[in-house]
């Protein structure tokens, strides 16, 4: 606005006005920062004395305080409701703050453990598959992040959903998520990875006092999401004889007026199982019966081995609303880049206000990266199917060389995965009587072999570790060959055949259904 219409009808004051301390004036009367430039408070020679000893003696009551150090902290009593000052450090922690724990994180750092030092350690318990180098982010994936930098468009704010054009890119992208492929770009939020998609997810519908359902074993990041807001977490059952599918039973007495919404992680983690679509469809009927929307963590929806395949939940169903969360996280092997998405699905508008709660859930931080959103139309696009295709064999390739070495070890039982990038391995204990527990077999396991595994118990299932089956295919060999020569060496022999579960090819099914391997 120009200076002559910011300041018409305003009179600058004179140079006595401008001496007499503004400390004399009644707070009601003092020019602020941020007081109207227009409004100017009275000349100060017009104020009547008596009224302004008045205002002051009203208005504000100084209390005397000593010369010492804590003349600071005086008392200070006004008319607008306030008490009293502290007097000390009184700085505390925020209840979310505090009810914020990660599980895996807990249970690792209690551990004891001294690597053995004439053994390289082996960490088969990293979820990041580009810790070893031998995965790495395809050409074109760098390229178009290069080629974004360098246009100079992306380097202010987007819309708080992500840019158009971003959006667009992964609505075409996740076509397959609907029957009839029609994805618009107002249904996408872009997110600061897919762990920000999750509890964007689980803040929009679920409140203080309510509970959503979570799968055990289970991503322990669900339980950190949620619990620090008092939401509560009830885990429904998966079961390794029956290839980790759902207790439907257990699940569906878990619920009650204050369920606010099933989370199914589909491909899982840790699990690695893959969900057929009769199993979907039981699950998708239980929400329907029990009007409860569907957070479907799909982050490994492109990671499924052979004999396998992916549905995505949301084309199911056209009742049940599903919020699918995705990224570029794990297929295009970019964790770091931190660039996740929500795809709503929600045809029958029965999300309600919650939509308009999970958009402004985006205010939060603004949205996401935006050099990676300028690149998100190429990286998608342009990635050849070659390049999934090998990391995928990679995958494969350890996972039934992981299994098929260990289903030979005396007191192991690997449930051999369908997807994802991990395996679970059972772990008699009662087998290996110098452990007490998983936690303490894993401990034990580093301190001899220098193997880490992660113990089930991170995931809410004690009696399993888990392995992740993204490191080179010597190093998973030495691997299971430690792990084998470790228990050689603490199995103690007892009667097992009424309480070992024989696992054949990793599977369990219901009679009526057929292996995939």
């Amino acid at each position: 606005m120009p200076s002559s219409v910011a300041n018409e009808g305003f009179k600058f004051p004179t140079r006595r006005q401008i001496s007499v301390s503004s400390a004399e004036l009644p707070a009601s009367r003092q020019l602020s920062i941020g007081s109207p430039i227009n409004s100017p408070p009275p000349p100060v020679d017009v104020v009547d004395e008596a009224q302004l000893q008045s205002e002051q003696s009203e208005n504000i009551i100084l209390h005397k305080t000593s010369s010492s150090s804590s003349s600071s902290s005086a008392t200070l009593a006004t008319s607008s409701g306030y008490k009293s000052r502290r007097n000390g450090w009184q700085v505390k922690g925020s209840k979310l703050s505090l009810n914020t724990h990660n599980r895996i994180r807990n249970i690792v750092e209690s551990l004891k453990i001294k690597p053995n030092p004439a053994k390289p350690m082996i960490p088969l318990s990293i979820g990041d598959p580009t810790t070893f180098g031998n995965l790495k982010a395809a050409d074109e994936t760098m390229k178009a992040v290069l080629h974004s930098l360098e246009s100079g468009k992306y380097n202010g704010y987007a819309h708080t959903q992500g840019h158009e054009a971003s959006r667009i890119a992964v609505a075409k992208y996740s076509a397959h998520q609907r029957p009839d492929g029609e994805i618009e770009p107002n249904d996408i939020v872009l997110c600061s990875g897919c762990s920000s998609a999750l509890e964007y997810c689980i803040l929009a519908l679920a409140d203080r006092g309510q509970n959503v359902l979570i799968p055990r074993p289970g991503f322990c990041l669900y339980n950190t999401l949620a619990e620090g807001l008092d939401i509560e977490v009830r885990h429904y059952n998966l079961l390794p004889e029956q290839q980790w599918r759902a207790d439907l039973v257990q699940l569906e007495s878990l619920i009650d007026e204050n369920t606010a919404a099933l989370l199914i992680n589909n491909p899982s983690n840790p699990c690695g199982s893959v969900y057929d679509e009769k199993h979907l469809r039981q699950l998708i009927d239980i929400c329907e019966r029990h009007y409860i929307p569907i957070i479907a963590d799909e982050i490994y929806e492109h990671f499924v081995f052979p004999g396998s395949r992916h549905v995505a939940v949301s084309s199911l169903t056209r009742e049940v609303p599903v919020l699918s969360c995705g990224g570029l996280t794990k297929r295009f092997l970019v964790p770091g880049w931190r660039m996740g998405w929500i795809i709503v699905h929600d045809r029958q508008q029965r999300l309600g206000d919650a939509l308009h709660g999970l958009k402004n859930m985006c205010g939060r931080i603004l949205g996401s990266n935006t050099i990676i959103q300028g690149a998100l139309p190429d990286i998608l696009t342009k990635t050849p199917q070659s390049y999934f295709d090998g990391v995928i064999d990679v995958l494969y390739a350890n996972a039934k060389l992981a299994y098929n070495m260990l289903k030979q070890v005396r007191g192991l039982n690997p449930v051999m995965p369908n997807g994802a990038m991990y395996m679970m391995i059972g772990v008699l204990i009662k087998h290996f009587p110098k452990f007490k527990d998983d936690v303490h077999f894993v401990q034990e396991l580093v301190n001899e072999q220098s193997v880490f595994c992660l113990p089930g118990s991170c995931f809410e299932l004690s009696g399993y570790v888990r392995i992740v089956l993204t490191v080179p295919g010597p190093m998973i060999e030495e691997a299971c060959t430690r792990l084998s020569e470790f228990c050689e060496r603490h199995y103690k022999k007892e009667d097992d055949t009424n309480d070992r579960r024989i696992i054949e090819h990793g599977l369990l099914l219901d009679d009526d259904e057929v292996t995939p391997y």
